[in-house]
This record gives C-alpha cells, structure tokens and sequence, in this order.
C-alpha cells in the first residue's frame, strides 16, 4: 500500500467511524450511563471486532456476497431487527434506584460480535476492502483492515467521552430518560441512510 493510498484510507475510515452511527450512539449512550473505564471493553469489541470483521469479508465473505445476493438481504433484515431491538432496550433502559446496580454496558465480545449485524459496519467493511484492496489478497485486506481499526479506536472513544461528560447532566432521571429515547430514536435513525 502506497503512502498516499494509505492516507487516502486513513481520511475514509476516520469519516466513517466518527459520524453517527449504531456504534456510536451506543458508545455515547454507554458513556453516558457507565462512564468511560467501564464503557472500554466496549470500545475496543466495537475496534478490534471490526478489524476482525473486515479481514474475513475481504478474503471470503465479499465471494458469497458476489456468488449468492441474497445473503445480503437477508443480513440486511437481520441486522435491522436486532438494531430495532437494541434502540427498544435503550429506550426502555429504566434509569437505576438509589442503592441498585447501574446495570453493565456491553462487553467486549458483545461489542465484537455486533459489528456482524451492524448495517454501517458492514457498508464501512465492504467499501473499504472494494476500494482500498481490489485484488483481495490477504495481505492487501489485513493492512486495510489493521489500518482502519487503528483509526476507528479513537474515533469511537471520541463518542464514548461525550457520553460520559453529560453524565452530570444526566442525573435527573426524565432527563436520562429523554436522552435514551433520544438514543433510541437515533438508532433507528441511523439505520435509513445504510439501508
């Protein structure tokens, strides 16, 4: 990989992994109601997990893809399913009691094993190998793949971090409860562009 290809890939994963999307609001909404040393198994399943992800659409999965179409529509309303149920539970994340645990964000094998059903993470995975290694070849898609996780960590921990800095503001609970509908909602959300 050429330097300039690999700035070009560097700008194309840091705009994709820091705009909104399910990782992200998740990661916010996890910030928020966790704070960030308990949201970091979370992070780095979200980084490492699509890492993972990536290398193995690119050198087999993006073949099923190309020889069978259908298994993309079906991972399509899969994906969306779980996504609608996640933002249910965000939504109806009744906020804790006085003396109650705060209940557990994601951990890092969760956060990993979303990325598979992770409509935007799927589109990332898939443009990113298509353009950044045509050719498929397994070092082209882990130098892609490793690159594009070194750049999605801190992108995501930036979401994580705003998360945990309206935690203040968040202490009222109809607040927390706005803001997890408010994630609910923009869950959903995140999901018509990708469709």
């Amino acid at each position: 990989m050429t330097l300039e290809t690999a700035l070009a890939l560097a700008g194309f994963a840091f705009v994709t992994s820091i705009t909104p999307g399910p990782n992200n609001l998740m990661l916010m909404a996890s910030g928020a109601n966790f704070g960030l040393r308990r949201t970091l198994p979370h992070m780095a399943g979200v980084a490492l997990g699509f890492v993972f992800m990536a290398v193995l659409v690119g050198v087999g999965l993006m073949r099923l893809f190309d020889a069978w179409p259908p298994v993309y529509t079906v991972l399509k309303v899969v994906s969306v399913g779980y996504l609608l149920y996640l933002a249910w539970k965000i939504a109806n994340a009744a906020p804790p009691k006085e003396g109650q645990a705060k209940g557990n964000p994601l951990t890092f094998l969760q956060a990993a094993a979303f990325q598979w059903v992770n409509p935007k993470a799927w589109a990332m995975a898939l443009t990113a190998i298509t353009v950044y290694a045509p050719d498929r070849s397994i070092a082209g898609v882990v130098a892609v793949s490793v690159l594009f996780g070194i750049v999605n960590l801190p992108s995501v921990g930036a979401w994580a971090l705003v998360g945990q800095g309206l935690k203040r503001f968040l202490t009222d609970h109809r607040r927390l409860r706005a803001f997890n509908w408010t994630m609910a909602v923009l869950l959903v959300g995140s999901m018509l562009p990708m469709l």
